[in-house]
């Protein structure tokens, strides 16, 4: 199944959490205070960010997480838009990278993760 990976700039991350939550009728499967959060529906994989080069509110990049992706793959598109392609695992795997406390993983299309805040 492919899912479309929307990923935005914001300068408040708990704002942000407390209204995507609210339009998208779930809570974030991962939050990490001040930095990140991550939603991950049937449709729709959203990620925020403070990036401090980036304008809140801004476009970051679009993708697809895809199942059957065998690597994270990014392109540039015609208009200068990066689109990435990865399976769950591949984002988990770079949320760790970076922030490895938050012990985040996919398994079995579920997430899991030892420390996340709100």
């Amino acid at each position: 199944m492919k899912k479309l990976h929307l990923a935005l700039s914001s300068s408040d991350i708990a704002a942000s959490v407390a209204d995507y939550s609210a339009r998208l009728g779930c809570s974030p499967a991962l939050v990490i205070e001040g930095t990140y959060a991550l939603w991950r529906t049937e449709t729709l994989n959203l990620s925020i960010r403070h990036t401090p080069d980036i304008a809140p509110g801004q476009l970051r990049h679009l993708g697809w997480e895809d199942d059957e992706a065998q690597a994270f793959t990014a392109e540039v598109d015609v208009n200068g838009i990066t689109w990435e392609r990865f399976a769950a695992r591949h984002q988990a795997e770079e949320i760790q990278a970076l922030w490895p406390e938050t012990d985040y993983r996919v398994e079995g299309g579920k997430e899991t993760n030892g420390h996340h805040g709100n």
